[in-house]
């Protein structure tokens, strides 16, 4: 089988997929769940519950907030305690609901059967209608990066989509909840692929799987070989394979200019195949998105897992589900070693974008000391979009935002391929972040006059 991958820069950072073999567990019901109004890119959602209403577990809490925005759906029922302010995984205290948790009582119009649902038994099911479906029912990019779907399966008139692509490539170390979710759900996550084909009115699918993952490309191309339609895409393991620009170059070859332009512009849509089980739920079962599969690992866990976890619910609940938190210094991050944001605290919720919480332990967990750069050029190596990392990172540091902006520091991907790879354990990721941040700031202040 001839693998692919993409062209520019890339990293082999140890796998650590230590809990490959764990098949998912249905986490416990926390006791109060937190439901921060920010879960996605956009706009925040906007309440539409006080103090005291009770709720269902899949009543909607908050309805969005613009046009780039997600509804958010209760996960729990119970009474909502107050609408105050929490820490979300960025640190900050953010605008959320507050929920206690009372019994299990789900919203009647909720389909909770196995049966499963094929496109070819619902001809009322127009691309319109499985776009509202997916909109109403508050799905966003289920890989991280947390953006409302329907947007995707409506690309601007000056770009013509002609592929769906699904990520099952999940290359950030330690994850493995999108391949249990891939070994358990195949057949939801096809029927999840032909309702985004469908809604985005295009005759082609994919979906990447990296070679490290040779079950599940065995079981989509058994489930998938007598549909000439889709093609099961075996990739060679390379990190951040992921990123959605360096898969559409694996998967169809075709690069993705630098931002403002999407994969749609060369053809492409990308979906997550978390997302693609929750499109298959929305449309197929009339169910909101309020809970995702997430890995809790680290190597000194005692029983690291996979879990089914309700939104909102405390890290700490699932730490603890795990064996606790380990003995000595231990570092908590939202997400994985390479892209995750280390955490203030465990009372951080579980939102639609959580999908790990990996803990780092002993040396894993400290950086080392900084070094002066020795110009080695290992991090323009390794970058996988073509820039520059250590200039970025100078210029982020002395707040030279113009040339910043010249030297294309928005099409970072915020990877940190650069970082791992280089020998001076320099922060080259967190000064370019900065950077990346100050310069989408000048740009929106830019636009906005115009």
């Amino acid at each position: 089988m001839e693998l692919k991958t993409f062209r520019i820069g890339g990293v082999h950072p140890e796998e650590n997929k230590l809990t490959s073999d764990k098949v998912t567990q249905i986490a416990a019901l926390p006791k109060q769940a937190i439901f921060p109004l920010s879960q996605h890119i956009g706009a925040p959602a906007k309440p539409v519950v006080q103090k005291g209403d009770k709720v269902k577990v899949g009543t909607m809490i908050a309805e969005a907030g613009g046009f780039v925005s997600a509804p958010i759906y209760s996960s729990v029922s119970g009474t909502v305690f107050k609408i105050d302010e929490a820490i979300d995984a960025t640190g900050y205290r953010k605008p959320s609901i507050i929920i206690n948790v009372e019994g299990d009582e789900w919203e009647e119009s909720i389909d909770r059967s196995d049966k499963l649902e094929k496109l070819a038994d619902h001809p009322e099911l127009t691309p319109e209608e499985i776009v509202e479906r997916i909109k109403v029912a508050g799905v966003t990019g289920m890989g991280g990066a947390g953006f409302p779907t329907f947007i995707k399966l409506c690309p601007p008139p000056t770009a013509k989509a002609e592929c769906v692509i699904l990520n099952g490539v999940e290359c950030e170390p330690y994850i493995t909840a999108d391949f249990r979710l891939m070994m358990e759900h195949a057949d939801e996550i096809l029927v999840g692929l032909d309702l985004l084909m469908k809604a985005a009115k295009v005759e082609k699918g994919y979906v990447g799987i990296e070679e490290n993952k040779p079950e599940a490309i065995q079981l989509f191309t058994e489930k998938t070989a007598n549909d000439s339609r889709i093609e099961i895409v075996a990739l060679a393991q390379k990190y951040p394979q992921g990123g959605e620009k360096q898969l559409v170059d694996a998967v169809i070859q075709r690069q993705v200019p630098a931002p403002p332009a999407i994969p749609v512009n060369v053809g492409a849509i990308v979906q997550n195949v978390g997302t693609a089980f929750a499109v298959y739920q929305a449309v197929m079962k009339r169910k909101p998105l309020f809970e995702r599969y997430t890995t809790v690992t680290g190597k000194l866990i005692t029983n690291p897992g996979n879990f089914l976890v309700r939104m909102g619910t405390p890290m700490r609940e699932l730490i603890e589900a795990c064996g606790g938190m380990p003995e000595g210094d231990n570092k908590v991050l939202a997400g994985g070693p390479m892209m995750g944001k280390a955490l203030m605290s465990t009372d951080v919720p579980v939102c639609k974008g959580t999908n790990s919480i990996t803990i780092l332990s002993g040396e894993d967990a400290v950086r080392k000391p900084v070094q002066p750069c020795i110009r080695c050029a290992k991090c323009v190596s390794a970058c996988p979009m073509g820039l520059e990392p250590y200039l970025l990172a100078a210029l982020s540091s002395k707040h030279m935002w113009e040339r910043a902006e010249k030297e294309d520091i928005v099409s970072c991907i915020s990877c940190g391929s650069c970082q791992f790879t280089c020998p001076s354990h320099r922060p080259i990721l967190d000064n370019i972040l900065q950077g990346k941040a100050a310069v989408m700031g000048i740009i929106r202040s830019r636009n906005a006059k115009k």
